[in-house]
């Protein structure tokens, strides 16, 4: 447990960091202002999810995940690792599945974007941070928690627990 702690603060800090870099380096005002745009609605969008969607999408996310992990160590060769991960990543990606670590990242950038986005990013993209009532650090936090326990339940019980049992033997 205090492993996971410790390398869930790891993953929060550098996820924040990396959106705070990114939005200090006004990456969100490329492309007119789109790149900001989507940030802040994939952002309110994560935050808007009631607890149950939030929950069953992380469940779902992270057994894509794992088992991505799975056939990685099921295999001797890079190439083989590389392409035994892309499918069922690309799966979760596309998906719309919900990854803790990965919104450690991108409801920062929203949230950045929202509180010190440049008034003429907000002049040109005619929007205004009320658009975006669910993204908060409130928000942020009541998605990361169902999320968090969703992978929890994904990786550790639906594929990590059934292949122990699939591989326990007798002594």
């Amino acid at each position: 447990m205090r492993n996971w702690g410790v390398v869930f603060v790891g993953n929060l800090v550098g996820g924040v960091g990396t959106a705070a870099i990114n939005v200090a380096a006004g990456q969100y005002k490329m492309g007119g202002g789109a790149v900001g745009q989507t940030a802040l609605k994939i952002a309110e969008a994560k935050c808007a999810l009631p607890f149950s969607e939030a929950l069953a999408l992380g469940v779902l996310c992270n057994t894509l995940v794992c088992l991505a992990v799975w056939l990685c160590l099921g295999t001797r060769s890079t190439s083989g690792r590389i392409l035994a991960i892309v499918f069922p990543i690309a799966a979760f990606v596309a998906s719309g599945f919900e990854h803790s670590i990965a919104n450690m990242y991108f409801i920062p950038v929203g949230l950045f974007v929202k509180y010190l986005g440049a008034s003429s990013f907000w002049q040109a993209s005619g929007l205004a941070p009320a658009d975006f009532p669910s993204l908060t650090l409130e928000g942020f936090v009541m998605n990361l928690v169902p999320v968090t326990i969703g992978n929890v339940i994904g990786g550790g019980v639906l594929v990590s627990l059934v292949y122990w049992f699939v591989y326990l033997r007798r002594r």
